[in-house]
């Protein structure tokens, strides 16, 4: 039997709605290690589903390093204005831009396939399909552009 502090626990572990922890919970018997990585898959199988979804929302978010002479630019689209409004999407933005500052990705690709910098254990990418399932919308990563004022850097 799953109780309700153990759905609790793995809410505020993961973000994901109560309805799928529970069912993540009940598919790996109580264990909640096994239950984040079930989640994971469903995660993946679930933004999979919304890639065919149009984008009609956005923001935009901007890191400038305590010194001034770093900075970043993201653009992160959504479905909705409700989840573009989130402040949720707001924190993810502001996570992902930074990353962007400290990573310098080339590319969209090595963007996605980098080791999350707030949290290795994860590729960007991961992170991006775990918020897919956390709003239950089609979210991707738009234009961004990094700035380094240090000659040589």
């Amino acid at each position: 039997m799953i109780t309700v502090r153990e759905i609790k626990s793995l809410r505020d572990r993961t973000g994901i709605s109560i309805a799928e922890c529970k069912r993540a919970l009940e598919a790996s018997a109580g264990d909640e290690s096994k239950a984040v990585e079930w989640l994971k898959v469903a995660g993946e199988k679930i933004a999979g589903k919304k890639l065919m979804r149009s984008l009609g929302a956005g923001i935009i978010s901007a890191y400038i390093h305590s010194t001034g002479t770093l900075g970043a630019l993201l653009e992160l689209q959504s479905e909705t204005d409700f989840v573009a409004k989130n402040k949720d999407f707001r924190l993810l933005a502001d996570d992902l831009v930074m990353h962007i500052a400290a990573m310098a990705p080339e590319d969209a690709t090595e963007f996605l396939t980098q080791p999350f910098v707030k949290d290795p254990n994860q590729t960007v990418g991961d992170v991006i399909k775990g918020a897919i399932q956390k709003f239950g919308e089609r979210i991707e990563i738009g234009t961004w552009h990094r700035l380094d004022a240090r000659p040589n850097a």
